[in-house]
């Protein structure tokens, strides 16, 4: 084997130009795979944080309250029981805490909007304060009652600066409609499509604008140490609740308030659960990630395509120009096995020496463009959820581009070795005569 290894590298190095041309091809795409790689990855942590903060928990116990059945509000009744079985059931759990929900009318004195309500405790959902930039006023002032979060593009059309008062208005879960005043203590930079339908306020204010008690709650959050056993937590968590009797809504994998029109065409009256996950909830926008791992399989696809013809065609120049190699050492005693390694060693080296420097080129670029803070433009800023282009730079990440790139165009240089192990040393010699 070491001698396959030394004459595979005196043949790289005797070939400098074709070596260079096939290195720098397989450097460039490993290098383009890490890029586009970390710049999935860094929307994927941005939009787990994002949502995670201010949307939803990894997992969560939700459900819809029927009073008719043609009327149904995104509310859990009798919740402490619930939670203290989920706080009993999932010992993966890094925090649990419940929030209200809602939907209505914000009216200032020159315009409204329709928004997503969010009741909150900030004193207990400290990620909070590590998501959301604050532009004016205080996250703090979130602890008085009647106080309301606003972001950016709200404040502005609302046409309102810290300090105001709005109202609020809402149909309560008996189709009655009432609403409450709230004084703006906090006006956070846009996340996103997030920020164009979600406002923020005390728990209280949403029980008092719904005339709610304090057994009611529209969502129990349960925040895990390792997001990715969100769905084994979620099917445990389905499992318990109905062995324990409570009535489950059917698995589906869309936010609440896109279930309504559904839950208020079934027949039934009363409480049913719903237990989902992150992903279920922000369905409308994963599909972001989604296109961008599409898009880029697409695109190295197509040029790991261009990187394997090249391959081959080297190394069918190769087998035409060693003829005389190939005939000496069929003649000194070397089989076809040794042949067909020899020339599938060549392309193993070539390959894993240019993936490797390619990964580290994409890091390097990776990591250079993550500092930049490159902004972004408003039509990116809606789905990437920030104002900065970020960029996650993950080491299993890396290895699989240099592992999957080496073995793919490993693997394809087996055709044309085969084909050269197949020469008979007769027709060797003679071509050589």
């Amino acid at each position: 084997m070491g001698r396959l290894l030394m004459i595979s590298l005196r043949n790289l190095r005797a070939n400098r130009r074709r070596t260079l041309l096939l290195g720098t091809a397989i450097l460039s795409v490993t290098a383009l795979l890490v890029i586009l790689t970390s710049v999935g990855n860094g929307i994927q942590d941005t939009m787990l944080r994002a949502a995670t903060t201010l949307s939803t928990g990894h997992v969560n116990v939700a459900g819809f309250y029927k009073i008719t059945t043609g009327q149904a509000a995104p509310v859990v009744t009798k919740y402490g029981s619930i939670k203290t079985l989920v706080e009993e059931s999932v010992p993966e759990a890094d925090i649990v805490v419940d929030r209200l929900r809602g939907w209505g009318k914000v009216v200032s004195s020159t315009n409204s909007i329709q928004v997503g309500l969010a009741g909150v405790e900030v004193e207990t959902e400290t990620g909070f304060y590590k998501v959301l930039n604050i532009m004016s006023g205080k996250l703090d002032g979130l602890k008085k009652p009647n106080s309301m979060l606003l972001f950016e593009s709200q404040a502005e059309q609302l046409e309102v600066i810290v300090g105001d008062t709005l109202t609020i208005t809402a149909p309560t879960v008996r189709g009655a409609n009432n609403s409450i005043d709230v004084t703006v203590v906090a006006i956070a930079q846009n996340i996103g499509y997030i920020s164009n339908f979600s406002i923020f306020t005390p728990k209280q204010t949403i029980r008092d604008l719904y005339l709610m008690d304090d057994r009611s709650t529209g969502a129990i959050q349960i925040y895990l140490k390792d997001h990715t056993q969100a769905p084994e937590v979620a099917e445990r968590l389905r499992s318990i609740l109905d062995k324990a009797g409570y009535l489950l809504l059917e698995p589906s994998s869309n936010p609440f308030w896109m279930k309504f029109p559904v839950v208020t065409r079934e027949d039934w009256t009363g409480q049913k659960l719903d237990v989902t996950t992150w992903e279920d909830e922000m369905a409308f926008l994963t599909w972001t990630l989604q296109a961008f791992d599409s898009l880029t399989f697409v695109v190295v696809a197509v040029l790991l395509i261009i990187i394997i013809i090249g391959v081959m065609n080297s190394m069918w120049m190769a087998i035409r120009e060693r003829t005389r190699e190939i005939g000496t050492l069929r003649a000194i005693g070397m089989g076809r096995g040794g042949i067909r390694l020899m020339f599938v060693t060549e392309a193993a080296l070539l390959s894993l020496g240019a993936t490797a420097l390619g990964a580290v080129v994409g890091a390097t670029i990776s990591a250079g463009l993550n500092a930049a803070n490159i902004g972004l433009s408003q039509g990116f800023q809606v789905f990437l959820m920030r104002d900065t282009l970020r960029l996650v730079i993950d080491g299993g990440s890396v290895l699989t581009a240099i592992v999957s790139i080496s073995l793919v165009v490993t693997l394809f240089s087996l055709y044309p070795a085969s084909r050269a192990a197949r020469l008979k040393p007769v027709t060797a010699m003679h071509h050589v005569g």
